[in-house]
């Protein structure tokens, strides 16, 4: 019975997985070193297109970041975060002095203003008959023309009159959109100083919380009203930056029928748009982009398709999209069709179906262009550089963790600054065995060792079961002569 016991306890060893503490850079099939700047914490880090090309997992759950010892790094993955660039241009404003009546309150009274129709600013005037009308300087009004809806303001500058050495104002700055509605958005004191060496000392200028507006208004708090030679706005814009692409160009090899070809493809590719080298030129291809299933799989999302009977049973066509891709020669350039945006798909085989009607030749099969948008990497700078960046293990499990347990209590403004890791070029591990071929994710082939060491396991278990009996026969035997 204890060797029982001993076979039981190794066919359970046998059995189960490997601890995450056995996970080591040797179990992995190809590698990339890692340089982060000195002195990094978190870091991240753009997945290079050569993971995508050599993971064995479709959702990248053999990628491990490992340390000089070996040690497994803890990191997070996900879509780039977004980013934008902020512009910032300078607006000269239009400036109309107010004369003769305070210019603070709900409006403007006693004052004329005259606009275009397109909302421009024409003059600014003192009614007449008005009793406070004097020439002295009251307020200024200010036109900084129509503004983009991306568009803020964010500051105004002001340059003084020529030959004004020493200037001091306290003003307020009130902005509107319709010359009627007014909102204070800050007071500031400006001033200029200035030496017997003609040096300067200034504060010329006021910011403020960027918005959009079209007027302004400014009257002074305390110090003498001054006419300004030049007002100057900061507008600052942003927009979106569209995070690094990858793509492959992979080769055709004909299909099981006239009209089709076949693209083998690796599996982590999340594949969003598609596009068509075709060899010649003047020639325009509809064409069906597809992959083959088994029955038992689920049909994805299509663009442009009707749904389509499956069989029964065995593979089916799946079409993912339909359109028309070509090069035509015009005017001595060429018109050729872009990349075409599509659904995510991952896959091992992409299948391209031409017209029947214009059937390709042997040697002019299209090489088909996928791209995708490569994931992020954040990931903690601990341990023992130089690091690596490990994949291609069809029986690793996935370890990414959440953002929030890699970089905890960091901002999205502070994820956006964080360094920038990057990596060299590919090698493969010599020391490495080679992985099965899995499909998805490698269950099935995970299932099927199991069983494989089970199956093992039960006949180990027979044999010694069978040498147990033998051996009671006998000493059975050798008791019954012993008593006879």
């Amino acid at each position: 019975m204890k060797t029982i016991s001993i076979c039981c306890s190794l066919l359970l060893a046998g059995a189960a997985p490997a601890a995450p503490g056995q996970d080591r850079p040797q179990d992995y099939g190809w590698s990339m070193p890692v340089q982060v700047p000195a002195g990094a914490g978190i870091v991240q880090l753009a997945l290079p297109k050569e993971v995508y090309l050599h993971a064995s997992s479709a959702s990248l759950a053999d990628v491990r970041l490992f340390d000089a010892d070996g040690k497994r790094l803890a990191y997070a993955i996900g879509a780039p975060p977004a980013q934008s660039a902020t512009q910032r241009t300078s607006i000269p404003a239009r400036i109309f002095p107010v004369t003769g009546t305070p210019a603070t309150g709900d409006g403007l009274q006693g004052i004329d203003i005259r606009t275009a129709d397109d909302g421009r600013l024409l003059s600014v005037s003192t009614r007449a008959g008005t009793a406070a009308a004097t020439a002295a300087l009251q307020a200024l009004i200010l036109d900084l023309g129509k503004q983009t809806h991306d568009k803020r303001i964010a500051a105004l500058r002001f340059t003084p009159p020529a030959r004004t050495d020493n200037y001091s104002a306290q003003v307020l700055l009130e902005v509107s959109d319709d010359l009627k509605q007014w909102d204070a958005i800050g007071t500031t004191t400006l001033n200029w100083l200035s030496n017997s060496d003609t040096q300067t000392l200034a504060n010329d200028s006021i910011a403020f919380a960027p918005r959009a507006f079209r007027y302004a208004r400014l009257s002074w708090q305390a110090g003498v009203p001054l006419a300004f030679a030049a007002i100057t706005a900061q507008a600052v814009s942003e927009t979106d930056v569209a995070p690094a692409r990858a793509s492959v160009v992979l080769q055709g090899l004909p299909g099981k029928q006239a009209n089709e070809w076949r693209y083998a493809t690796p599996l982590a590719i999340p594949a969003d748009s598609i596009a068509l080298q075709l060899t010649h030129a003047n020639v325009v291809l509809p064409v069906t982009l597809g992959v083959y299933r088994q029955n038992s799989e689920p049909p994805r999302h299509r663009l442009h398709l009707r749904q389509q009977a499956r069989p029964a049973q065995g593979a089916y066509f799946d079409p993912l999209l339909s359109t028309t891709f070509y090069r035509i020669g015009l005017d001595g350039k060429e018109r050729i069709s872009g990349d075409l945006a599509m659904p995510v798909t991952q896959t091992g085989e992409s299948v391209l179906q031409t017209s029947t009607e214009q059937p390709l030749a042997a040697g002019d099969a299209p090489a088909l262009r996928l791209g995708w948008t490569p994931a992020t990497v954040v990931f903690l700078a601990s341990g023992k550089p130089p690091y690596q960046l490990a994949f291609g293990n069809s029986n690793a499990a996935a370890v990414a963790q959440p953002l929030s347990q890699v970089a905890p209590g960091f901002k999205a403004e502070e994820l956006l600054a964080l360094t920038t890791a990057s990596a060299g070029p590919l090698q493969p591990n010599a020391g490495a065995e080679a992985p099965p071929r899995v499909t998805k994710d490698g269950a099935p082939w995970r299932l099927a060792a199991l069983w494989a060491a089970l199956l093992l396991g039960v006949g180990v278990l027979g044999f010694f079961a069978w040498r147990l009996l033998t051996q009671m026969k006998e000493e059975q035997g050798s008791t019954d002569k012993q008593e006879h």
